[in-house]
């Protein structure tokens, strides 16, 4: 049997990897690329070249509601999330608090548990207390279920930190509260900023939860799109789509330019 060079098998390699790409990347172009069509529905190839449906996008106010209804979920998610896992990074990996397991088992308890589940859960809690019509109980929901996510990234920076720069802080007479805030939260500082970006795109882009604890007056983004699909899929949902897809872009060049990817 012929063995297989090294040149063969990079190629192979190579053409493994291509096709991956393509793969992960082929939905994405195909919605970006439907969204600039000059036909009155989804085609792919595009017919013509039109900017039209980012122009009526803007003309759709039930959309734009919803788009900053998910914005303010997500922004609330994020702010929820880093007070949170800031301190329960810190209390498990540093403080080392008693029953450190069961803690940890408790805070992955959202990834244990289906998401379907949680959503009917927080259905009837939210339908006993009345809160299903409001904005802000859509982003505690998805604070909680998606918290795992903030405690990982600050726990790695946690798990990193030399504690000989606060033992030195405290040698020169700064006090507890400076030491944390001049010393502590710089180090934890990268994986504060990507917890809270993590956050804000699972807070932007959740549905199945939001799916079940929404209604008309409270709708997100991703809840409108689904509901609108079943009716009929209009090159404005393209469009909005390829605001979710530069929204997510931006999120990653940012987290590249503060914390860098390799972090």
């Amino acid at each position: 049997m012929k063995a297989i060079s090294f040149k063969q098998s990079r190629w192979a390699f190579l053409l493994i990897v291509a096709l991956d790409l393509i793969f992960l990347s082929l939905p994405t172009i195909i919605v970006v690329a439907a969204s600039f069509t000059a036909s009155d529905v989804v085609t792919f190839p595009p017919k013509g070249f039109s900017l039209k449906w980012y122009v009526k996008l803007v003309g759709q106010e039930d959309l734009v509601a919803a788009f900053f209804r998910s914005f303010q979920v997500a922004v609330l998610c994020t702010l929820l999330a880093i007070p949170s896992g800031l301190g329960a990074a810190l209390a498990l990996y540093k403080y080392r608090v008693r029953w450190r397991r069961f803690w940890d088992v408790y805070f992955l308890l959202p990834f244990t548990i289906p998401l379907i589940v949680s959503g009917l859960g927080l259905l009837i809690i939210y339908g006993r207390l009345g809160l299903l019509n409001k904005v802000w109980p859509v982003g505690l929901a998805l604070t909680a279920i998606n918290l795992p996510f903030m405690l990982w990234a600050v726990s790695s920076s946690v798990n990193a930190l030399d504690e000989n720069l606060e033992y030195a802080a405290q040698n020169l007479g700064a006090e507890g509260l400076q030491t944390f805030i001049y010393v502590t939260l710089p180090a934890l500082m990268p994986g504060i900023i990507t917890g809270s970006l993590i956050m804000f795109i699972l807070g932007f882009n959740e549905f199945i939860v939001s799916l079940l604890i929404t209604t008309i007056h409270n709708m997100t983004l991703p809840v409108k799109i689904y509901n609108s699909i079943r009716a009929v899929i209009e090159p404005t949902l393209a469009a909005i789509s390829s605001v979710y897809i530069v929204l997510a872009m931006v999120v990653i060049w940012i987290l590249d330019r503060v914390v860098g990817l390799e972090e």
